[in-house]
């Protein structure tokens, strides 16, 4: 009986280090396949211009380029367009973009709420958070 037990102990000693060794394998696989994947995803954005999007069933560990990464670098043979006095319809930085239609969307949302007599006081707060983030990232 001492014997089975002994035996016992040391199978479960060696599933345990093979354990920690195939969790190791595995996260190191892991972290190697993210970064070649956000590479690719990196080099595609840059020589075709489009975002790479994952297939449908990945939601999670998606890649986003750091903004202004990708305007650094201008086309081949193209002027850098003529700036006019007038300012510019749509602005040259798409973060300032996304704000604007937040705010404009926000304060859709805030309209038809007055309209409808509810309470508007947390839409009128949002209003003003994107306002502060849209004079910051001026």
């Amino acid at each position: 009986m001492d014997n089975a037990i002994t035996e016992y102990q040391r199978w479960k000693q060696q599933g345990e280090s093979l354990r920690i060794q195939a969790r190791q394998a595995m996260e190191a696989r892991f972290r190697d396949l993210l970064t070649e994947a956000a590479r690719i995803s990196q080099e595609y954005q840059a020589d075709f211009g489009a975002a790479l999007k994952p297939p449908p069933p990945i939601t999670a560990f998606r890649f986003k380029a750091a903004p202004g990464k990708v305007s650094k670098k201008a086309a081949p043979g193209k002027a850098a367009p003529a700036k006019s006095s007038a300012p510019a319809a749509t602005p040259q930085n798409p973060a300032i973009a996304g704000l604007e239609k937040k705010l404009a969307q926000t304060k859709a949302k805030l309209d038809a709420l007055k309209a409808a007599g509810k309470a508007t006081r947390n839409i009128e707060d949002r209003i003003y958070e994107i306002e502060d983030a849209l004079r910051l990232a001026r």
